[in-house]
């Protein structure tokens, strides 16, 4: 989708960091671990696809269907995870069968692609221009063929079958995801999110352009009745590398529905709840880093373990996305360096 149009509409879904995805160079092997390398079964009931994406998507709407578009790579943990625990149920199959034409592209394939729009381009270049930077991803397409749902990594299956039904809806109530998410779901405020002696107490002035900062900011949005959350606090904090990374960051925490009032990084005063309106926060935790200036440059929105956590974290704190723009590349030079020390990476630790 590489006119101007159609790129707004794309790009309307994505966070604008500054860092994009690149192809790697022909022969390079990108990241593999905690999987065969050349693993990736897809489900036979995936379609067959010529990558006409204007033709499949009338063909879908034909059969009263929508079109999901499944970016992927080789030997991607968390890949395997959304084909064994989302596809591979009875239940999931069945009811992603009934709503979507689901297409695979491989984030660094070959194969041509042609868009809504009618240009023509290779998968990875495709994946490029849609700025993927996680596996798997999940674009949903309307019945125009335009985004109007985008998941950024895996979601648990119980928070996968919102977001099937979110993309198979028609009507025209302009209701968000995040919001029909907490609709269906339910939200509730906890007395109190877990605590952590590292975050950053209230009052929260998080202008950066009105303090010497000398560290990136990180804000963690979380909720209520998140085992995710929970997960990330009990496990991925609770260990000696990941405090020694958290301390490289001013670190905020917030619960995405509440009333903390605060001053955001451009320096208007809102509440934790409006700037997650504001920022699109569809996941908890969602982490979302932002630099010295206060400008948003990265996020991670979907499930994580502890090895990717850190590497996101490391990749910002670092400074490492300012030269190296692909977050794939950079896990790959990190795993590289990890074994080199005789560190075991174990990428679903």
């Amino acid at each position: 989708m590489r006119k101007l149009t159609s790129a707004i509409c794309l790009l309307g879904l994505l966070w604008l960091g500054g860092v994009s995805a690149a192809a790697p160079d022909a022969g390079e092997t990108v990241l593999q671990g905690g999987v065969n390398p050349g693993y990736h079964d897809k489900p036979d009931w995936f379609k067959s696809s010529f990558l006409d994406l204007a033709e499949d998507v009338a063909e879908a709407q034909a059969s009263d269907k929508r079109v999901l578009l499944y970016f992927y790579q080789d030997g991607c943990p968390y890949c395997k995870k959304l084909l064994d625990d989302n596809f591979g149920t009875a239940a999931g199959a069945a009811k992603t069968r009934r709503l979507y034409e689901v297409i695979a592209i491989n984030m660094w394939g070959d194969r041509e692609v042609t868009a809504v729009d009618g240009s023509v381009m290779t998968e990875k270049e495709f994946a490029e221009q849609l700025r993927v930077m996680y596996t798997p991803t999940m674009v949903f397409l309307d019945d125009g063929g335009m985004p109007l749902l985008r998941l950024n990594g895996y979601y648990a299956p119980d928070r996968f079958d919102i977001a099937l039904d979110y993309g198979a809806r028609r009507d025209n109530d302009g209701l968000s995801f995040r919001d029909y998410a907490a609709q269906r779901a339910g939200k509730g405020m906890a007395a109190q999110l877990q605590t952590n002696p590292l975050f950053l107490k209230p009052p929260y002035g998080l202008a950066r352009n009105r303090i010497a900062a000398q560290r990136p900011l990180l804000v963690l949005f979380e909720q209520a009745d998140c085992e995710a959350c929970a997960e990330f606090h009990r496990d991925i904090l609770a260990r000696p590398e990941s405090r020694a990374l958290l301390q490289r960051f001013d670190a905020v925490q917030l619960d995405m529905w509440g009333k903390t009032a605060l001053v955001a990084p451009d320096g208007k005063r809102t509440t934790a709840a409006e700037w997650a309106q504001q920022l699109d926060i569809q996941y908890t935790p969602s982490l979302v880093f932002f630099d010295e200036q206060g400008k948003e440059v990265f996020r991670s929105e979907a499930y994580l373990r502890t090895f990717h956590v850190q590497s996101v974290m490391e990749y910002i704190a670092s400074g490492a996305y300012r030269r190296q723009p692909n977050l794939q590349r950079y896990i790959q030079e990190r795993a590289d360096h990890l074994r080199e020390q005789g560190v075991v990476v174990d990428l679903m630790d």
